[in-house]
Parts: C-alpha cells; structure tokens; sequence
C-alpha cells in the first residue's frame, strides 16, 4: 500500500474507511491519511458514498470527527476479529452497534425494493451514519465471509477477495504483493542474511 493517496483497493466503501490508515499494523510506520473535515469530505465523494460536495460549508465539529474516527476504530477491531475467525471484541461490537442504532435513527427509509436505508449527505455526522449503514450491508451479508486482510508485513488493510478460489493474499499485487515476492527471492539468493 502507498501512503500518498486514498487507495479504494477494499472492494467496499467499509473497507476503504478503514484502510485510511497507512501501515495499519505497524506502530512505527502507522499513518493516518484523512486528518480534517474537509479531507472526509473528499474522501466520502471520491469513495462514493456521497454523490457529490455538500452545498455550503462542512460543519466540522470536534464531536462529529471524534464519531467518525471512533466508528472507524470499531470497524478495525471488529474486521480484524472476522478476519481472524474470532468473535468481534465486546467494546468495539457494542461501538458499532450504538452507531448503527443511531444511523437508523437519522436515515430515511424510500418507499420500495429492495428495502434500503438512505443517510443524508451533509455533513461529518452523516458519512457516519453512511458508514454504518455499509457496514451492516457488509457484515450482514455474503460479502462479510470474502473479507480478508493484507498479508503484506505492517500492512494490515482489508480487501473483499472475489477470486474464484480465495486465493488473493494482497491488498495490491504490485505493491504489498512485489514486496513479498522482492523479500522471498532475497531470502532464497542469500541465504547467509538470515
């Protein structure tokens, strides 16, 4: 993974929330990659889970960021616990929980089918519930058993695996992927470094 640009590599919107954060398992190389309202803002229209730029300015409230980013964290925990085929940890499912709740209670629900849950695209409060929304779309459906995580050391990004045998072990072929294949055929020509 590069740590310049978004990447929307995930194959969900859920998971490129997420996989904001650069070298997720790396303490010491761990970025954060949207730090500001307004750089959610394009992130949320870029990911397409806006349509487009909110009309006016973004408010941009401590409480809202601090919503976000905590609804992200859950969703880290939670998709780390999937991808390790363990339960999702009690603090971070009830996070998740308590932001679906609240979703629900601020989308509206259009007439006719399938039946589907619509978040207002505002403000910062609204790509939170659009992400929880998401999230329950994911994890409620087929989709919640494709979910793996990058492979690649320090990497740590998710990714929806959608090759025939489940076989893909990257979050990007030509960037974690060339890394392991660099490390293995190091490894295998010098033998004595290790």
């Amino acid at each position: 993974m590069s740590e310049k640009q978004p990447s929307f590599i995930g194959g969900h919107p859920v998971l490129d929330f997420v996989n904001t954060v650069a070298w997720r398992t790396d303490a010491d190389r761990r970025v954060d990659r949207v730090t500001d309202a307004p750089g959610w803002l394009r992130w949320a229209v870029a990911a397409k889970v806006f349509p487009a730029a909110p009309e006016g300015e973004l408010p941009s409230g401590e409480g809202a960021l601090a919503g976000l980013l905590a609804l992200r964290g859950a969703l880290e925990a939670v998709l780390d616990a999937v991808t390790d085929g363990q339960p999702p940890p009690a603090p971070a499912w009830g996070r998740l929980r308590l932001a679906l709740l609240e979703a629900r209670e601020a989308a509206a629900l259009p007439p006719g089918l399938p039946l589907r849950w619509e978040a207002d695209a505002r403000n910062l409060a609204d790509l939170r519930h659009a992400l929880a929304l998401r999230a329950e779309e994911l994890l409620a459906g087929p989709g919640a058993s494709r979910v793996r995580r990058c492979a690649g050391p320090g990497c740590g990004w998710f990714f929806l695996d959608r090759t025939r045998g489940s076989t893909r072990r990257w979050c990007s072929s030509g960037d974690c992927g060339n890394r392991d294949r660099a490390r293995r055929h190091y490894a295998r020509t010098h033998p004595a470094a290790h």
